[in-house]
């Protein structure tokens, strides 16, 4: 029985061989099979680049929304100071915000004694746990106001933001405006 089978096997292999086009074929059906596979983990790259981006926005949007909310503060604060008028701040970040989220790890000891751990992160309801958030780390902060040629103006809106948000003062400028 097996040797019918090796024997019918050989015969269309000889076949195929004296067949002109089969090795044209042969290179065209690898051709078409490396495609699919390319295209297939090129869609799965595309997918999973596409969701860190989404998460990247919307820490971008997190990180953006926190800027805002401590520029409108320090304008708001700043122009409450006697000389500080019409108040305009801008602040750069060297990072925006950062998660920690729950991890566990989980060791095992397979049958020739080597360990692996793992590490993975614990989800509740499908959910990541939240352990910490860090908040953005801030870079520079501009202050534009009518007053800010007063030298004590400057000293004491250098002091507000430094009680306000932990900043060098050689990162916070003070310009006048028009």
């Amino acid at each position: 029985m097996k040797n019918n089978l090796v024997t019918k096997v050989k015969e269309i292999l000889i076949k195929l061989k004296s067949n002109k086009n089969f090795y044209i074929y042969l290179a065209v059906g690898l051709a078409v099979l490396i495609a699919i596979i390319y295209f297939a983990s090129t869609i799965t790259t595309n997918e999973s680049t596409s969701t860190k981006q989404d998460t990247a926005n919307e820490n971008l949007s997190a990180s953006e929304e926190y800027v805002a909310k401590l520029e409108n503060k320090l304008e708001s604060v700043i122009s409450q100071i006697q000389g500080g008028e019409n108040v305009d701040v801008i602040i750069t970040l060297e990072k925006g915000f950062e998660y920690v989220y729950l991890t566990e790890e989980e060791t095992k000891t397979s049958a020739s004694g080597i360990t692996s751990t793992t590490t993975n992160v614990v989800l509740v309801d499908g959910q990541p746990v939240l352990m910490k958030e860090i908040y953005p780390s801030i870079k520079g902060i501009a202050v534009v106001c009518k007053g800010a040629n007063d030298v004590t103006l400057k000293m004491n809106i250098i002091s507000l933001i430094q009680t306000v948000v932990e900043v060098n003062s050689a990162n916070i400028s003070i310009y006048t405006s028009k």
